[in-house]
Parts: structure tokens; sequence; C-alpha cells
């Protein structure tokens, strides 16, 4: 069997200012000093002579590959990005760049923003657009309830606050 998987979808391509910062900053980080300095360092060690059992030649092969799979994805990825840097007209409806506090179930409150996919973070609570919970809430306004199915169960969430940074 082999290593063959089916392309996945492209994310949205919509990004908050900071996240395009950050994306644009890496890249740059990737391009004009990690791998120049990986490079380097592949350089002196394959002039140490036998290269099969040289484990530092072949440590920074493979991390040259890795930065320049990263620095393809980046430069596809700010080549295709929509920067979001405004509110909605109508900051009552849930939309990109909302930060929401919801009622759960349970009558908890969660917190979430929606974000791009390059900026998700379950620490902060921020969640990619294209998850069934941005899908599910994306239009709702503040009373709203929706049901989401869930890999390890069904949640009910209604939205209590919505606010735009």
């Amino acid at each position: 069997m082999g290593r063959w998987r089916a392309p996945q979808k492209p994310g949205s391509p919509y990004i908050t200012p900071q996240g395009a910062a950050v994306l644009k900053k890496e890249l740059v980080y990737l391009w004009k000093e990690l791998r120049p300095e990986v490079v380097k360092a592949i350089t002196e060690a394959a002039a140490e002579g036998d290269r099969s059992e040289n484990a530092e030649y072949i440590y920074r092969k493979k991390q040259l590959r890795e930065i320049d799979s990263r620095l393809r994805y980046l430069s596809k990825r700010v080549d295709v990005m929509k920067i979001v840097d405004q509110a909605p007209a109508d900051k009552s409806f849930v939309r990109f760049g909302a930060c929401l506090t919801l009622l759960n179930g349970e009558g908890e409150t969660v917190d979430y923003r929606i974000v791009g996919v390059d900026e998700t973070s379950a620490k902060k609570g921020w969640i990619s657009i294209d998850s069934p919970v941005a899908k599910a809430l994306m239009g709702k306004t503040i009373g709203d309830s929706v049901e989401i199915d869930l890999p390890e169960s069904r949640v009910n969430l209604t939205v209590k606050h919505i606010e735009y940074l």
C-alpha cells in the first residue's frame, strides 16, 4: 500500500491582518535566515567525507526538504490570501473575524473567534472559518441556536454575544 493521499480541498483564503503579517514574517525568516544557514551546514557536512554514514548531512538534508516544503506552501498561500481588515457593515450577524460568546447545553459559556485556516489556536479559542462549528454559526445572530455534530457528541450552542475587533 502506497503513501498516496487524495489532495485536500484548499482552505478558505480569508485571513486577518495579524495572521497575514505572521505568515509573511515566517516566509521571510525561512527564506532569508534559516534556509541559508541549513544550506551552509549541508555544505560543511558534505565536506567531511562519506555522505551515506554522515548523520549531520542526512539530518540537514531532511531539514532542508521540510523548509522547502513549508516555503512552497507559504508562497502559494500568500498569493491567494484575502486579508479581511474591516468588520462587516451589519455587526449583528456572525461573519469572519467575529468574537463570539456562546452558551452550550450545560449552561457553560464558551468564547470563540472565527479566523482563517492558518491562524487557528485551541488555546486562544480561535477556530477556522472552515470548521463545522464556524460553518454552523455563520449568519446567526444573538439568541440563535445551532446543533452541531462533533466526532464525540452532538452539541447545542446559543449565540450570546457578537463582537468584531
